[in-house]
């Protein structure tokens, strides 16, 4: 019979270890494919929704030939799209926070991987350090990324464009139905959607510097990044 002094308790307890952290990896790989599916098909029912009630609103316009009641229903529309636009955008927001916690708990277990066994860690590209650095590192291997690249080519930056866009045209449109000029309507229009996109980027970096703050890595890397506030 088998004993820990042969070296065979030392070997099923490794074997343990890597069958819980295998299991934890495969979970968040799994939530985080889950959290990604779903807010691609929820961006998906936005920008359809946006085009055929834009499409909507034109075809009214010209089937009632602008009657009385058509500034409401338009109203209505672009209200309608605007809630749903916001809605969407902070379940975009929050899936963009769940996926780089997902990436930085990852690069945890994978730092666990190398421990167990030091040899594997020049095969790995993803980093093994849980911080923000180890993040931009698995985030992009060959290359760091700018956070304004980073920024402009994320979802939340097209749903925040999308939602500016149609509040600004309810807004434009509530003002021309309160009396407004033309002109003044479209001024209104336009500070109110670049108010929404502004205030969708800052909520978004706040969000996310947030997190951060509040958060100690495990294993860091060896230089953070000294712009973003860290703890301890």
């Amino acid at each position: 019979m088998a004993t820990e002094d042969d070296g065979h308790g030392d070997d099923a307890a490794l074997a343990r270890r890597l069958q819980i952290l295998a299991t934890e990896h495969w979970g968040l790989l799994a939530a985080r494919s889950t959290a990604q599916s779903e807010v691609l098909t929820r961006i998906t029912i936005h920008l359809t929704l946006v085009s055929a009630g834009l499409v909507t609103i034109g075809l009214l316009g010209q089937a009632s030939h602008f009657a009385s009641w058509f500034p409401a229903a338009a109203l209505g529309i672009l209200g309608f799209l605007a809630a749903i636009g916001l809605l969407s955008l902070m379940r975009v927001l929050v899936v963009s926070e769940e996926d780089f916690m997902f990436v930085t708990a990852m690069n945890r277990i994978r730092a666990a991987y190398e421990d167990v066994d030091p040899e594997i860690t020049r095969y790995f590209l993803a980093s093994t350090h849980d911080d923000l650095r180890g993040m931009q590192v698995t985030y992009s291997f060959f290359r760091r990324r700018s956070s304004l690249e980073q920024m402009l080519g994320s979802s939340a930056m097209l749903s925040v464009l999308v939602n500016g866009t149609v509040t600004g045209m309810f807004f434009g449109g509530l003002g021309a139905v309160a009396g407004l000029t033309t002109p003044a309507s479209v001024i209104v229009g336009v500070v109110v959607g670049l108010a929404v996109v502004a205030a969708g980027i800052a909520y978004a970096g706040f969000r996310f510097v947030s997190a951060w703050r509040g958060y100690v890595p495990l294993n860091p890397s060896e230089a953070p990044p000294p712009h973003w506030p860290t703890r301890g």
